[in-house]
């Protein structure tokens, strides 16, 4: 019996590490493949620069440690790194400012996430021990700015450079859709994750202002807003920080402080945009029998707010789209010219 139990785990642990192996090898066969494609396109054009062999390593190396790291301490499941390993080999490859935001976002969320747990789980009905993320998950969080990041890579090529309207005015825009997309994710998660925690007053919801339990989908708290921005801040200072590091000439372009607080404006409108679509499109109940909010109808839960047409993923998705659309539009008004 027990030579059947350890030969159960000795295959199931056989196929997991086929299953890196196998993964690891799709990754590099693409990059490899984008790789080649890239050398041919900058021939027959004539006017594309091919991506240099270090980047497209970096680009597949770097996420697939850190992607592995979080697997390994359970932030991940395997869809999700999977796709966590595509959204870093991305945006990777197109600018490493937009990996070192998409870094900082990971790292925070996932730090504050485990933070505090035994106090989550007593308000949050859904909270998973250790806040292991989905596929489904990084595709919210990460879908807009992958996209971005493609788009970025066809107007501008793979490489970094100044936010600037007047000199790069379509890359300017995508830059900055991407970094509010990222920020508007970290400022939501900071202020969910911190507000419950060490807010001593209950939150309002954000549509009538009447208080309501803790966990209900649409609730803000000052604590919650203050995350919120700092959470976004703190997205804006490592773009900025990498700008600093790695744009050629940057002496030549307009100042890249303002990264910064349009990272923390971000943070903040993406969190009270969450909270609006949460308290409106998202159901929230108080069940009686358990003592939490859940986002489930039942004859033991009584009504707080919203109607059962988006659930938590759906609500992340649409608040990074629309702040990925009207944002930069916004600062673009406000940015430093020359």
């Amino acid at each position: 019996m027990n030579m059947q139990f350890e030969d159960g785990i000795f295959i199931k642990d056989y196929i997991r590490i086929m299953a890196y192996m196998i993964v690891l090898c799709f990754t590099l066969a693409i990059s490899l493949s984008f790789w080649v494609l890239s050398i041919t396109a900058s021939t027959y054009y004539g006017t594309l620069q091919p991506v240099s062999p270090w980047r497209w390593l970096l680009s597949v190396l770097i996420p697939l440690f850190i992607t592995f790291r979080a697997f390994k301490r359970r932030n991940l499941d395997h869809g999700g790194a999977i796709g966590a390993m595509l959204v870093g080999f991305v945006l990777t490859m197109a600018n490493m400012s937009f990996f070192g935001a998409l870094f900082t976002f990971f790292v925070t969320s996932s730090k504050l996430t485990k933070w505090k747990g035994d106090i989550k789980k007593q308000i949050d009905s859904d909270y998973k021990e250790g806040g292991q993320r989905n596929w489904l998950q990084v595709f919210c969080n990460g879908g807009v700015p992958t996209e971005l990041a493609l788009l970025y890579m066809i107007e501008a090529g793979p490489g970094e450079i100044p936010v600037d309207f007047g000199k790069q005015y379509s890359a300017s825009w995508m830059c900055l859709s991407l970094l509010g997309a990222l920020a508007c994710s970290t400022g939501d998660t900071w202020a969910s994750e911190v507000g419950p925690v060490l807010s001593r007053r209950k939150p309002r919801l954000i549509t009538t202002w009447k208080v309501v339990p803790a966990g209900t989908n649409g609730g803000v708290t000052p604590v919650g807003l203050v995350a919120s921005v700092l959470g976004g801040g703190t997205v804006g200072t490592a773009y900025y920080f990498m700008q600093l590091l790695l744009v050629k000439d940057l002496h030549f372009a307009v100042p890249q402080w303002p990264i910064i607080l349009y990272g923390a404006i971000a943070g903040l409108f993406g969190s009270l945009l969450d909270s609006f679509l949460g308290a409106t499109m998202q159901y929230s109940g108080y069940d009686e029998s358990i003592g939490k909010v859940v986002s489930y109808e039942s004859p033991s839960v009584k009504r707080i707010s919203g109607k059962p047409i988006l659930d938590n993923n759906g609500v992340n998705l649409f608040s990074s789209v629309l702040i990925a659309l009207l944002l930069p539009g916004f600062a673009w008004i406000f940015w430093p010219r020359h």
